[in-house]
């Protein structure tokens, strides 16, 4: 039987792609002469292909697929991913196709092409979502994989957790050991000691041990792996840097030597460069499209109150670079000066809370209306177009907030700061400031262009809701 992940299962996955492939080539030619009449299109009675394309086609797309990782495991853990990187690679393997057509087959169709191509993306895509769904309602113990955590601590159950939201693809977490008999009351399914791990593994058919202790009983290591040598598991070391400084570590090689790079940009260079297209394109469009909204909003704020239309304030951006960030003028022009009136201080740690509250003295009428409808913060398009900011991230923080940070919340600036997020849409301003950068750290973690698209689809309907807005 198939694991979700095996070697079998990535073979089982190139046949398949490959005779689909082919059925999508066959389907075409098919469909082709039934194609309605859309201008420039040729009708034709019937297609006749060369059977050398139905050999080169699928060779083309497997091996595309092959280079461009869509079978590797580590890669399509996310649905979000596996499609990003199929879609990558079909461009990749259409162009290939292209210009094979251009050097030995000019007499291909255009129409063909573009027919083969989208035929064959939906039939790719399409079985593996139907796989993913049956992996779901069907499980097989013979799919499992059963999995031992050595370490109770911060990392073990951040991995543990990531193990259980994939419990569909065959991971089975079975439980953890740890020394600490303090944990064995917090319904962790400890079973037993670390000295205990062969017995554990034995007992419970354990095929993978996952090692998540803290730095200080690194030690321990080579005497666990020389423990299970002779036993048929796989065992994996997870860093305990986990919370710390996990932007997206990676694995590099440093004069040879294998090293991790707890440092690597959260943004590869051609998420960079999509992202910021992106914010180009959609931002120039939306701020054309808003003018007269915007100059409707800057006649109501003039006539309500005195001072300036926009407001300008410091914003702690990206890399902890500081810019001005241009928001719609809600408050009264010396708003600053009462800052401390919204402001209470944790009895505990001394820390400095800060939370929107609906009641704020200093907010004016035009502006209650504005921070409701959120439509105070459109001018920030302005910041986007110029680089400042992007249009899906993490809220750009007030430096003086940034001040009260922990190590671990500063790695929500390791991506550009946006006029909407995860925050966002999962809470808004019910959440106090310093709270929040949990789930900016989700959007760093696991950002795709996907995940920008989803947040901003979503980001109107949060806005009519009203719901953390003030």
């Amino acid at each position: 039987m198939l694991r979700r992940f095996s070697v079998n299962f990535a073979i089982f996955s190139m046949v398949l792609d490959a005779c689909l492939t082919f059925l999508a080539l066959h389907l075409a030619v098919v469909i082709r002469p039934y194609l309605p009449a859309f201008p420039y299109l040729v009708p034709v009675e019937q297609i006749t292909l060369s059977q050398t394309l139905y050999i080169i086609v699928p060779t083309v797309w497997v091996l595309t697929f092959l280079l461009s990782s869509v079978y590797d495991p580590k890669r399509i853990y996310k649905i979000t991913d596996e499609v990003q990187t199929i879609v990558i690679a079909q461009a990749i393997a259409s162009m290939i196709f292209a210009g094979i057509l251009y050097l030995g087959f000019r007499d291909f169709s255009r129409w063909l092409f573009a027919t083969f191509v989208v035929i064959d993306i939906a039939l790719v895509v399409g079985w593996r979502v139907l796989m993913r769904l049956s992996f779901h309602i069907w499980r097989s113990p013979a799919r499992e994989r059963r999995v031992l955590i050595v370490g109770a601590g911060n990392t073990g159950r951040s991995v543990g957790k990531m193990m259980q939201s994939y419990d569909w693809a065959g991971l089975n977490l079975v439980g953890y050991l740890d020394d600490d008999t303090y944990k064995r009351k917090e319904n962790l399914n400890i079973l037993g000691t670390v000295a205990d791990i062969r017995p554990v593994v034995e007992k419970h058919r354990i095929q993978d041990v996952v090692v998540a202790l803290p730095q200080r009983a690194y030690g321990q290591i080579n005497k666990l792996t020389i423990t299970l040598h002779d036993l048929p598991v796989h065992v994996r070391v997870v860093p305990d840097y986990f919370s710390l400084a996990l932007y997206r570590a990676s694995v590099d090689d440093f004069g040879g030597i294998p090293m991790i790079n707890l440092r690597d940009p959260a943004l590869n260079e051609v998420q960079r460069l999509v992202k910021r297209i992106f914010d180009l394109v959609v931002g120039s469009t939306t701020m054309l499209c808003l003018l007269p909204i915007l100059m409707l909003i800057s006649i109501l704020i003039r006539l309500d109150s005195k001072g300036p239309i926009i407001f300008r304030q410091k914003r702690v951006g990206e890399n902890g670079r500081i810019f001005r960030m241009f928001k719609f003028r809600t408050m009264v022009p010396d708003a600053d000066s009462h800052r401390e009136e919204i402001t209470e201080i944790n009895p505990t740690n001394g820390r400095i809370l800060f939370k929107k509250r609906p009641d704020d003295p200093r907010i004016t009428r035009v502006g209650r209306f504005l921070r409701r409808t959120s439509l105070d913060e459109l001018p920030q398009l302005l910041n986007v177009l110029l680089g400042d900011m992007s249009l899906v991230g993490p809220r750009p923080e007030l430096p003086w907030l940034v001040d009260q940070y922990e190590p671990w919340q500063r790695k929500r600036f390791a991506v550009p700061q946006g006029m909407t997020g995860w925050w966002q849409v999962n809470g808004r301003s019910d959440k106090p400031l310093h709270l929040h950068t949990e789930d900016d750290l989700y959007y760093v973690q696991n950002y795709s262009i996907w995940m920008d698209i989803y947040i901003l689809l979503k980001t109107p309907w949060v806005v009519l809701r009203g719901k953390g807005a003030y």
